[in-house]
């Protein structure tokens, strides 16, 4: 009867210590604008995934894609204010703080690589440095979405090919420039609306990663697409600045840690879907073509045109640029 009781004791010590420790979980939520599948959510979930495994399940995180938690503005606005604690976006940060639109400065990189290594050294920390004093927010990582590429009704073989040719541009300022420098006549309006505008003719093409033209089937309408990587679509996760500055120091380290982790798996995955989009594409029917070493040349120099908004902007703007450059 005693071991018995024993027994029962210690069953309902391990219970207690069981309901104790799911009870004392931390939710965090982390919100998102793409659906399920791209890499910025695959990001997400695998960053959930490691810091509650390196807590031991003391944090529990949620994760809200496909702007479940409203659209970019809303959701960056409720990290700020630490209704929620994570979020994450792109250089829509820029509107708070300009050094962040360079994080997708036209014709910066070369390569995936090139662009990884400037993330994980000095290029990154130069552009975030003064971002958490001004916007409230802290920049965990930096992982990217795709190379931007041209998607048209004709050929593109040089920019001959793309002077006066309507094309569509998100609204961003940086965008919009760089397309101007290009000789495009830039037309700005939301991803959703570009098939349709490209049946009636209202634009002849636009620019997005491989991930948005085979979501949206964008090789059945313009079956060119000319491999320019011009931009890096570059996301990242943002937590609330106060909520992190409280975290004791283990926990900071758990969601550095986490943050790093996360970024590295979204980088060393992105090759791999660029391949697989790749092979969508040309079984669709699209054609990709890779620009003339001329056509690179120029298109770089229309970049480097564009990096003058820069100037008036971002004070160290200089230094980010050459750091970036030294990555190569």
């Amino acid at each position: 009867m005693k071991r018995f009781c024993i027994i029962l004791l210690s069953l309902a010590i391990l219970s207690f210590g069981l309901l104790t420790a799911a009870q004392a979980a931390i939710t965090i939520q982390i919100a998102g604008m793409k659906p399920e599948g791209e890499p910025e959510t695959l990001g997400m979930y695998k960053f959930g995934e490691i810091l509650t495994k390196l807590s031991n399940g003391k944090y529990e995180v949620k994760i809200f894609p496909n702007s479940q938690l409203g659209k970019e503005n809303a959701y960056i606005a409720n990290t700020r204010r630490g209704t929620i604690q994570m979020c994450a976006t792109g250089t829509q940060t820029s509107a708070l703080f300009p050094a962040m639109a360079m994080l997708e400065t036209p014709m910066l990189y070369d390569s995936l690589e090139h662009a990884r290594r400037a993330m994980n050294g000095k290029t990154f920390e130069y552009i975030n440095r003064g971002f958490p004093e001004k916007s409230g927010l802290r920049t965990l990582n930096a992982f990217p979405l795709g190379f931007r590429h041209f998607y048209s009704k004709k050929p593109l073989t040089s920019m001959n090919d793309l002077k006066g040719l309507k094309m569509r541009v998100p609204n961003i300022p940086l965008y919009v420039n760089f397309a101007r420098e290009c000789g495009i006549s830039g037309q700005p309006m939301p991803f959703a609306e570009v098939p349709a505008a490209l049946d009636q003719g209202v634009i002849d093409g636009g620019d997005s990663p491989f991930a948005d033209i085979v979501a949206l089937k964008m090789y059945e309408i313009t079956p060119n697409i000319t491999t320019s990587g011009h931009i890096l679509i570059i996301h990242s996760l943002y937590i609330n600045e106060k909520f992190y500055s409280e975290l004791p120091a283990q926990d900071k380290a758990w969601f550095n840690q986490a943050a790093k982790e996360s970024a590295d798996y979204v980088w060393d995955l992105l090759a791999g879907l660029e391949k697989e989009a790749i092979k969508t594409i040309t079984e669709g029917g699209g054609k990709i073509s890779e620009p003339s070493p001329e056509f690179k040349a120029a298109m770089l120099e229309a970049g480097k045109r564009s990096w003058k908004l820069f100037d008036e902007t971002v004070p160290n703007a200089k230094e980010i640029l050459d750091s970036a450059a030294g990555y190569k």
